[in-house]
């Protein structure tokens, strides 16, 4: 395997997220900001909980086609199957549902306002280096998909 042979993304996506999330915190730690009443928090954090759960969906179906997930080692199959026909990144649509869970249930503003900085990180750090690198890996076969198949929702 070449570093060719891997996107090149600039941090592992759960670490991304953790680091937004906690930037959050630590403002909120100094400086608390509740955004809903608690039991509407708590309900919505319940909503986006599930809703992320698309995320694992989209994990199981990198185990079936016999590739990894780690955006650190080769992708040997292009995926398009399952939760894939909805969306190109499942796992971070996952990701991002997990992180607006856990910002409700804190039911801190501050994890929101680090959102778009994390989503902007992901976008240009991880989603377009790893489109790149599908396209020189699966050339055609990964254009078309990209036409007929979202990035995120």
């Amino acid at each position: 395997m070449t570093d060719r042979d891997r996107p090149g993304v600039v941090a592992p996506p759960p670490i991304i997220y953790a680091l937004g999330f906690a930037a959050g915190l630590l403002i909120e730690a100094r400086f608390p900001h509740p955004v809903l009443p608690l039991p509407w928090a708590r309900l919505l954090a319940m909503v986006f909980f599930v809703v992320g759960l698309l995320g694992i969906a989209a994990v199981a179906a990198f185990h079936r086609a016999g590739t990894s997930p780690n955006p650190y080692k080769a992708t040997s199959q292009l995926v398009t199957s399952g939760i894939y026909r909805l969306t190109r990144n499942p796992m971070y649509v996952g990701f991002t549902f997990f992180y607006l869970a856990a910002a409700c249930w804190k039911n801190s503003l501050w994890p929101f306002l680090f959102l778009p900085i994390v989503l902007l990180v992901m976008l240009y750090g991880v989603i377009l280096k790893e489109e790149r690198y599908l396209e020189r890996k699966f050339g055609d076969e990964y254009r078309a998909y990209r036409q007929r198949v979202r990035r995120w929702l």
